[in-house]
């Protein structure tokens, strides 16, 4: 049964966001999620919760070192191995403490790598596969991304990393005539675990930001800002001028 069924890995699948969007997926029809992560035991939980949502649908998992390049090698050719994915989605990350990042490079250093570096290798681990026969890679990035800012910037700059890596492999796909659709998100904040801290107003419902991801991903949209109303507001940011923005406590 499993080789009929969609493919689906979703790196980082114990996030909130991620978790809800396999929960639509697996509630839309029957499909073969491989859940990728590095706590085996909420994996378990996760893909638990699944079954019982679809049970004609199969549901394995994997534990991963995020950090080591070799070890996200090994883990897309073992993956691809078992069975080409028609779909990864790379969702994994954290909301770091700008002011710790600030006094403690290593907490900078740990923020860059999670949010920046391990995203985007997982990434080319898994296009490196998939170029020639098409899919779809759904980056989860952020609007902090679009331009530094004092509240956040360590955290930005590795979401820049991201949407400057997805904006060059589509780039790179579009001139190869490939098949395989690479989409960036970059939702707003999102009411889930990791801004647990923040105040809750204006926070978007994760099961709305995971409805729009798993939406434009079947749409192969380039970027999918997550709510929309982002994308007017992070243009409007993007293209203040230095002296008025530089006035602006965000």
């Amino acid at each position: 049964m499993q080789d009929s069924l969609q493919r689906i890995v979703i790196v980082g699948a114990t996030s909130s966001i991620a978790e809800h969007c396999a929960r639509l997926w697996a509630t839309r029809g029957r499909v073969a999620l491989m859940l990728v992560g590095r706590d085996a035991g909420r994996l378990e939980r996760v893909a638990a919760d699944l079954r019982v949502r679809s049970p004609g649908s199969s549901v394995t998992v994997r534990t991963a070192d995020f950090s080591d390049p070799r070890a996200i090698r090994a883990l897309s050719d073992a993956i691809v191995a078992d069975g080409m994915p028609q779909q990864v989605l790379i969702a994994h990350g954290s909301l770091p403490d700008q002011q710790q990042c600030q006094r403690d490079l290593d907490a900078a250093y740990e923020a860059l790598d999670v949010n920046g570096v391990s995203p985007v290798l997982f990434a080319e681990a898994f296009a490196g596969h998939m170029e020639p026969v098409g899919g779809v890679i759904t980056i989860i990035g952020s609007v902090a991304g679009d331009r530094g800012r004092r509240s956040n910037y360590v955290y930005g700059a590795a979401k820049g990393l991201v949407t400057r890596y997805a904006q060059g492999l589509q780039h790179r796909l579009a001139g190869s005539g490939s098949a395989l659709k690479v989409v960036l998100v970059k939702p707003g904040p999102t009411a889930t675990p990791m801004t647990a801290h923040l105040p809750q107003r204006g926070l978007a419902p994760v099961e709305q930001v995971a409805r729009l991801i798993v939406d434009g991903s079947a749409a192969g949209k380039p970027v999918v800002y997550a709510p929309g109303k982002w994308f007017v507001i992070m243009m409007i940011i993007r293209h203040l001028p230095a002296f008025v923005f530089n006035k602006m406590n965000i």
